[in-house]
């Protein structure tokens, strides 16, 4: 495959957190509001070009919340380029959605592959503890009504849940099934200093901790949901590329964010060097998958 074991790894999948702003306050947040900066539209878009240049197959948006910017229009510009301009066979948004409106679908569904909606409990009173939830808006409720657009507008449904102290002796079968998405990410509750544990934290996540026993029990209990691709601590810490909002590699492998140079400053190839990105476990974890909705064989 490679000529040189000292090849930077190509960012066939890159998550892009344009924004640490969001509206609600999960306890156990990984990437909190630490600035209010987002780039300017045009620097983005070219350091998503920049991004395809070097190998980018799938972009996901993610936070903060990507529907607070510009009420959601800087996202739709930013997935309606990636799509129409630079052809990305990928483009997906992770939100709390609770921002999204019908219009925007209208607006820009057709461009967009997958939404993945992060729902932690179907028990109300649980979301409200985790922190999961804004004033009186009925977090599954709402879970719903956003399952029902994708179907309208043809994006793939999905659905991410962080396993936590507050949800993990939950039964979830049920209502993930009536859901049907065509992926559920279930996430070990993870611990990242200087984000949601340690001094300088804008969060304090002990309490949300689980061990990885706590973990596979609850594994367990839904081994029988089909679209469940399960996501320990180990598997998330090296193998996920993450973009800042400067543009910048974070490498989590020390528990730590460490960003490397932005990309607009020197280019992809010398910041992914810095980003401790484990290709091997990229792949291991099943990072690659179906995720162009051409090739998905969907039931809207």
């Amino acid at each position: 495959q490679r000529e040189r074991d000292d090849a930077p790894p190509t960012p066939t999948s890159v998550n892009y957190h344009f924004t640490r702003q969001c509206n609600y306050k999960c306890g156990f947040c990984f990437h909190t509001a630490k600035t209010s900066f987002v780039l300017p539209l045009e620097e983005a878009r070219r350091g998503l070009a920049m991004l395809k240049e070097a190998g980018m197959e799938k972009i996901n948006f993610s936070g903060g919340e990507p529907f607070l910017q510009d009420r959601g229009e800087f996202v739709g510009k930013l997935v309606q380029f990636c799509k129409q301009e630079l052809k990305l066979p990928s483009v997906s948004i992770v939100s709390n959605g609770s921002l999204i409106r019908e219009r925007w679908f209208k607006k820009y569904g057709e461009y967009l592959d997958i939404l993945a909606i992060s729902c932690d409990s179907f028990d109300e009173n649980v979301n409200v503890l985790i922190g999961r939830g804004q004033g009186k808006k009925n977090h599954v409720e709402n879970l719903h009504k956003l399952r029902q657009w994708c179907r309208e507008y043809g994006v793939a449904f999905k659905i991410n849940s962080v396993i936590n102290r507050f949800n993990v002796e939950e039964d979830m079968n049920e209502q993930i099934k009536a859901l049907n998405p065509v992926r559920w990410k279930v996430f070990q509750c993870l611990l990242i200093e200087g984000e949601n544990t340690g001094e300088d934290a804008l969060r304090e996540a002990e309490k949300f901790v689980i061990s990885d026993e706590d973990f596979e029990q609850f594994l367990d209990r839904h081994k029988d949901v089909s679209c469940l691709v399960p996501e320990s601590n180990q598997k998330m810490r090296d193998s996920y590329l993450i973009l800042d909002e400067y543009m910048r590699f974070l490498n989590c492998r020390n528990g730590r964010k460490e960003p490397s140079k932005s990309i607009l400053d020197v280019g992809v190839e010398a910041a992914i060097k810095f980003s401790g990105f484990d290709e091997k476990m990229f792949l291991n974890r099943g990072g690659k998958y179906v995720w162009s909705k051409a090739d998905m064989k969907l039931d809207w």
